[in-house]
């Protein structure tokens, strides 16, 4: 090999050298920078909901005044709700549980299972904020949606039927069974609702459902007021089939369609047993709510009839899914958005 070919061989070694370098300089530099690109970028897209807060019982009898009366929005059969402000400066809704709830389920690890519940979030559920406990007290903190539900605008305020047309009847609908389906199916574990009811569907200004009390009939297994009707019969079982599940969610779900439907209550099962035949001999008109002007295009309503016949179904095998119905009612709801 010549002088001149030694030289321009060194060169070449000299430039791959370097080139080799750059590429591996180049190739630290991404790797350093991609994991803190990924990270952020997971960050902005699944933002993490925080599990529920632990109040000192201090801090909630001062943001409800020492649990004023006057600050009582709302009262059930699990408990009575407060308007109150949050340490944080918030507006929440406080629910504090009977006290022989609280007697009866003194060992129950309520902590860790209002825990659990508070990581749902959906659009149509009421966020759980935090808890509280105590001796001889159990407490809730709950987003504040406004407090007034469903039952209300249906059974109780002689112009809230008017303001919930045929329109916005099948949106309530649609937007209880997407909140429901959440869930049933949307969060790992499931949790069952255990008591589907008019007063458990609270609207807000814009008239949005949200369901509330969502995972709480651990408190109250057994207690028949305020349930009865919104179950179905395999509910009181003793067998292995009974107590709270998908399938008694879809029947409560169900009897809250006829309520839609009729404006009547349910009435301790009775408006199952009345409806139902009316729905099967196609009496639409004896059916519907006499409150509201029968529309045009009765097809949404008859479908929804429908749909509420086959979920207070005899057997829990029988039953639709929710998520089955939700694709239903969403469909229904597309297309009254479209005309």
């Amino acid at each position: 090999m010549t002088r001149g070919e030694d030289i321009a061989y060194d060169l070449v070694l000299v430039l791959l050298s370097i080139s080799l370098l750059i590429l591996a300089i180049v190739l630290i530099i991404i790797c350093r920078r991609k994991p803190a690109k990924s990270d952020d970028h997971e960050k902005q897209e699944l933002p993490v909901k925080l599990c529920a807060i632990s109040y000192q019982l201090t801090d909630i009898d001062a943001a409800t005044d020492g649990f004023n009366h006057r600050r009582i929005i709302g009262k059930g059969r699990l408990g009575t709700v407060y308007a109150a402000i949050s340490p944080r400066g918030e507006l929440v809704a406080v629910k504090r549980i009977h006290p022989q709830l609280v007697l009866s389920n003194a060992g129950f690890g309520f902590a860790s299972i209002i825990k659990s519940l508070s990581l749902a979030q959906h659009p149509n559920i009421v966020s759980i904020i935090g808890f509280s406990q105590a001796p001889g007290e159990r407490i809730i903190v709950m987003e504040f949606i406004g407090m007034v539900n469903l039952d209300f605008y249906l059974h109780e305020n002689s112009d809230g039927a008017s303001l919930l047309d045929w329109n916005r009847r099948l949106r309530v609908a649609a937007g209880v069974a997407r909140g429901l389906q959440y869930l049933h199916e949307g969060i790992a574990p499931n949790i069952v609702h255990g008591c589907i009811k008019a007063s458990n569907i609270l609207l807000d200004v814009k008239f949005v459902a949200k369901l509330c009390d969502y995972g709480l009939s651990f408190l109250a297994p057994k207690e028949k007021r305020g349930l009865l009707g919104y179950v179905d019969d395999e509910y009181w079982g003793e067998s292995r089939g009974g107590g709270a599940s998908k399938e008694s969610d879809v029947y409560g779900f169900g009897v809250v369609l006829l309520e839609l439907l009729t404006g009547r209550r349910s009435e301790e099962g009775w408006l199952v047993k009345w409806a139902l035949p009316m729905i099967k001999q196609k009496r639409f008109n004896e059916l519907l709510d006499p409150r509201l002007v029968i529309p045009s295009d009765m097809r949404p309503l008859v479908r929804l009839a429908k749909v509420a016949s086959t979920c207070v179904g005899n057997y829990r095998k029988d039953r639709p899914s929710i998520a089955q119905v939700a694709t239903i009612l969403n469909n229904l709801e597309i297309e009254l958005c479209d005309h």
